[in-house]
């Protein structure tokens, strides 16, 4: 269901690694060990609001993030899940949604801007990514 135009950014791109694609977004896995965050972003081109998008697309949207949310919400064991979509950085529409927990890094902040991003240790960067494509049914 790729739109043939579709190409991520390069900034989303350099985030992190693939977890992989859903029926509409290509999900990443956010590099940063102080929060267990990922990114959506529809494969539609030249998309920068959710408005942008059509009917079917906006409801299929808003069924990955649910669906996407869960997953994360059972895997990080987060007391909240942060979901914002706000490309003041890189228009091209993509939402984040991030683990959050009471005495993390930006608590009870936002994480933007909060520091720098901490690398992932290659054993919590793979089990981050099993988790999410074990409960996604994306195979890994």
């Amino acid at each position: 269901m790729t739109d043939s135009a579709f190409a991520l950014d390069p900034r989303l791109a350099a985030d992190g690694p693939a977890v992989g694609d859903l029926p509409l977004c290509h999900v990443r896995l956010v590099e940063d060990r102080r929060f267990f965050w990922v990114s959506l972003t529809p494969r539609r081109a030249a998309k920068s609001e959710v408005f942008d998008l059509d009917a079917e697309d906006r409801g299929r949207l808003m069924d990955e993030i649910a669906r996407v949310s869960e997953v994360l919400k059972h895997a990080s064991a987060c007391a909240k899940l942060n979901i914002a979509a706000l490309g003041n950085m890189v228009p091209q529409l993509h939402v984040h949604i991030i683990a959050r927990n009471p005495g993390d890094a930006a608590w009870p902040g936002v994480v933007f801007g909060a520091g720098a991003r901490e690398p992932l240790e290659d054993v919590e960067r793979a089990a981050r990514l099993r988790a999410l494509r074990a409960g996604l049914g994306i195979p890994g």
